[in-house]
């Protein structure tokens, strides 16, 4: 592929799929340019750099988020799912998280991420340093747990393909069961957790669940609602 046939959309997409392979690291130039069968010269041509070019990819991901009108569905449902919709593009792209503070862009579809993210709150009758609190509060909410559980399923990930990993964490798993063992309260949760045994990829979704449903009674709690109107319908995630 020369530079004639080469686009900005073909390389935002051939960057997205090398980051999901190897993450920000693994992301450069010349590796992209192998993979569209170009020179390093000819993607700098097009995305200028390796900072603009994952602002690029990024700004892709965040348009990807999906919406719901708050004034159709009820703020709650529209909170919601785009919680769900932010926390499920996370987990998938494990590299957009760390990407924020890393790209000096800023982008139309993060730009229309937060811009619907005050549709929600402005619906659901927050105003002016509350509206900003109750946007973050979601939003640092979800990118925390997306950013915990993509780290942890990569993880996850290394200990299945790598032997010396295996080993180093099992080291580390004899190492800390040792460690909770001298605090009762700990070892009896770890304990119960085991004899579960549940499937970790369900234990995390019920963990955001847990807590994006106690963030969003709280917030219908500081508003005066009652529980069950602010809830409304259609919230169980499918």
């Amino acid at each position: 592929m020369t530079r004639r046939t080469l686009n900005q959309g073909h390389i935002v997409s051939a960057a997205i799929s090398l980051l999901d392979e190897e993450g920000l690291d693994g992301l450069s130039m010349r590796r992209l340019g192998q993979s569209l069968g170009s020179a390093a010269t000819s993607v700098y041509w097009h995305v200028q750099s390796k900072e603009n070019l994952i602002a690029l990819a990024s700004d892709r991901i965040w348009g990807r988020i999906s919406l719901l009108d708050p004034a159709e569905v009820g703020w709650r449902r529209a909170a919601t799912e785009l919680a769900r919709s932010t926390y499920d593009l996370g987990v998938t792209h494990h590299w957009l998280i760390p990407a924020i503070p890393s790209c000096l862009a800023y982008g139309v579809g993060m730009a229309r991420y937060q811009d619907h993210s005050y549709a929600i709150f402005e619906t659901a009758g927050f105003t002016g340093v509350d509206l900003d609190w109750a946007v973050n509060t979601l939003f640092t909410l979800v990118i925390g747990a997306a950013y915990q559980d993509s780290a942890q399923a990569r993880l996850l990930k290394s200990h299945q393909d790598n032997e010396a990993v295996r080993q180093r964490l099992q080291e580390a798993a004899a190492s800390a069961d040792q460690i909770v063992a001298q605090f009762p309260r700990l070892k009896a949760r770890v304990a119960e957790q085991a004899q579960l045994n549940a499937d970790p990829g369900t234990a995390r979704i019920d963990a955001l669940e847990f807590g994006l449903g106690i963030v969003l009674d709280g917030m219908a709690v500081r508003l005066g609602q009652s529980l069950d109107t602010a809830a409304g319908a259609g919230v169980t995630r499918s």
